[in-house]
């Protein structure tokens, strides 16, 4: 059962992966460069399992949705950056037209596929186990501490 849960929470990442940031107009900095991540990048508390077996079903899929905004907001994008700020211009992108378009399309269609399934959680998710939704929580906060050593496994 843990083997199921754990493919299918990489498969969920992996699909996920192909394409989100949060919707809505970019901000633009003062060079008029957009940031490649935006919308929520941090959780406010990481939590124990003792913690979570504690909280009711209701705040386990507030947590568990709050966990995949984040991821979805920053795995696609790690071979760019890990916090928001980061633009095009400073990463050496051309800022040409089509490169501004794709960001923009990419951005537009993420949100639209985030916004489905947070949907589709919403609906189904409190069908699922308590323990499945706890272990996910768990998974999801560890795939984001793990974020915290991405600059470990690059090389200059």
């Amino acid at each position: 059962m843990k083997t199921k849960l754990t493919l299918f929470s990489v498969l969920f990442l992996l699909i996920i992966g192909f394409g989100h940031a949060q919707k809505g107009d970019a901000k633009k900095k003062e060079d008029n460069s957009v940031s490649i991540i935006s919308g929520k990048v941090n959780i406010s508390k990481y939590h124990t399992r003792d913690q979570l077996d504690e909280m009711s079903k209701g705040q386990l899929l507030d947590l568990y949705i709050e966990r995949i905004e984040v991821i979805v907001n920053i795995l696609p994008n790690i071979a760019f950056a890990t916090k928001p700020g980061v633009t095009m211009k400073s990463l050496g992108i051309p800022e040409t037209k089509e490169n501004k378009k794709a960001l923009e399309d990419n951005k537009e269609a993420s949100d639209d596929y985030f916004e489905s399934t947070v949907e589709f959680q919403t609906k189904i998710l409190p069908y699922s186990d308590t323990n499945d939704l706890i272990a996910a929580i768990l998974f999801y906060e560890s795939t984001l501490k793990a974020l915290h050593t991405y600059n470990d496994f690059k090389e200059d």
